[in-house]
């Protein structure tokens, strides 16, 4: 079992930045592939970024690259998304996951945890 916490959402003017942070524990923590997804209300769960085992390899949805950043402290066993940038189309219940593969995933049914989200609302 993997357990996850998100934490660092809350309430920003468009334009501002945010810091998600997901804190694990559990199983061996660079063993996992991890996400970070979200879901608005009324809309389905969607990709958002995905960084490997490492912090080698990351890839992004288009709607977020060049303003999101995902990264990883596997000593910390901690993920962490920056968000710069802001605009309302963001606001949404941000989760993240953790996929038992070394390589970068975006299908959500490749990951076997899930946190229970953190949210973030930005005002236009």
């Amino acid at each position: 079992q993997v357990q996850l916490v998100e934490s660092g959402g809350g309430l920003v003017q468009a334009g501002g930045s945010l810091r998600l942070s997901c804190a694990a524990s559990g199983r061996t923590f660079s063993n996992y592939a991890m996400g970070w997804f979200r879901q608005a209300p009324g809309k389905e769960r969607e990709f958002v970024a995905v960084i490997n085992w490492n912090g080698g390899t990351t890839y992004y949805a288009d709607s977020v690259k060049g303003r999101f950043t995902i990264s990883r402290d596997n000593a910390k066993n901690t993920l962490y998304l920056q968000m710069n940038s802001l605009n309302p189309e963001d606001t949404a219940l941000y989760y993240c996951a953790a996929a038992p593969r070394r390589g970068i995933t975006t299908i959500p049914g490749a990951y076997d945890y899930w946190g229970q989200g953190t949210q973030v609302t930005v005002s236009s």
